[in-house]
């Protein structure tokens, strides 16, 4: 009789390396709602002094003004929907990405063929990496931070050397 992990080769093969990639979003909706708040009651007055002085058109601008705040948060709220999910196994390595309007695209990598490749500012740090399979590159981790990319690319490093290693035989 055969085995579930027989039939579906994902379960025969543990994870060496997952990771759930998202891009760091420094307000919750509530603290949105908050400083939408403040900023609208302090619009609001601003306005409303400049109305009592006879400059009743500036009260629009102020409206603008708050209009163009609420649509640069709603657009950044809408891009951190995006993520990036990259797993190893032993034979494969998958990179999957999803664009803040839900399109996905894969990428699946032979880990025995695959080198990261960084791109390092002397000023700044880590500014890129890349998966370099046979002449194909993929751009990971774009969103993160260069301290957090450095930790990503020592542990990807890893588990790409594990992966080369191949499977640990216990006796």
């Amino acid at each position: 009789m055969a085995l579930d992990t027989d039939l579906d080769p994902e379960l025969a093969q543990p994870k060496l390396f997952s990771a759930l990639l998202k891009p760091h979003r420094a307000l919750s909706h509530k603290a949105f709602l908050v400083l939408m708040g403040v900023l609208g009651t302090i619009s609001f007055a601003a306005g409303v002094g400049f109305w009592t002085m006879g400059a009743w058109p500036v009260f629009g601008f102020f409206g603008l003004d708050l209009l163009a705040i609420y649509i640069a948060f709603r657009i950044s709220f809408a891009r951190g929907r995006a993520s990036e999910e990259i797993s190893i196994t032993i034979s494969e390595l998958r990179v999957r990405r999803i664009s803040h309007r839900g399109h996905v695209a894969e990428w699946v990598l032979n880990p025995l063929w695959v080198r990261l490749e960084k791109i390092v500012h002397a000023e700044f740090g880590i500014e890129q990496l890349y998966l370099v399979s046979r002449g194909r590159r993929v751009s990971v981790a774009s969103f993160l931070g260069a301290e957090e990319k450095a930790s990503f690319a020592n542990a990807l490093t890893a588990a790409l050397e594990a992966a080369r290693r191949g499977p640990l035989v216990r006796h």
